[in-house]
């Protein structure tokens, strides 16, 4: 797996705009961003700004506008954080993770029937494989 940037929980915010909307303009961001946070169009413009340094954005000018595009997938971004995540506070152990929310009552009996579908799922995929 490649090593993706580090990517600030406000800077996620920003990208999670861009991945639904791509290509999109410095603008439209600000419009929808200042719609859900109370942060400044300065501010979006700073975040953006550093996403373009971590490489995580591309830009193109159309005449005066800039526009936007992810250099990084969504669904990578979000795999490198969860297995970072499980790393960092379970030492990679998903059924001490799972057994946690259980145990505190996280997990709904429907999430716990989804999560019986998956590993189902899963099981029958990996028995193909072998």
């Amino acid at each position: 797996m490649k090593s993706l940037p580090q990517i600030s929980e406000a800077e996620f915010e920003v990208m999670k705009i861009i991945w639904k909307h791509a290509p999109i303009s410095t603008n439209e961001i600000t419009e929808k961003l200042t719609q859900t946070t109370k942060w400044s169009p300065k501010t979006i413009q700073t975040l953006i700004k550093r996403l373009v340094t971590k490489g995580a954005l591309s830009y193109e000018k159309q005449s005066r506008v800039f526009v936007y595009t992810p250099l990084i997938e969504e669904k990578e971004y979000i795999g490198q954080e969860s297995h970072s995540f499980l790393e960092r506070y379970y030492d990679g152990d998903i059924t001490a993770m799972l057994s946690a929310y259980i145990e505190d009552a996280k997990l709904s009996e429907s999430e716990i029937d989804t999560l019986r579908s998956l590993l189902a799922k899963g099981s029958k995929d990996q028995g193909k494989n072998l």
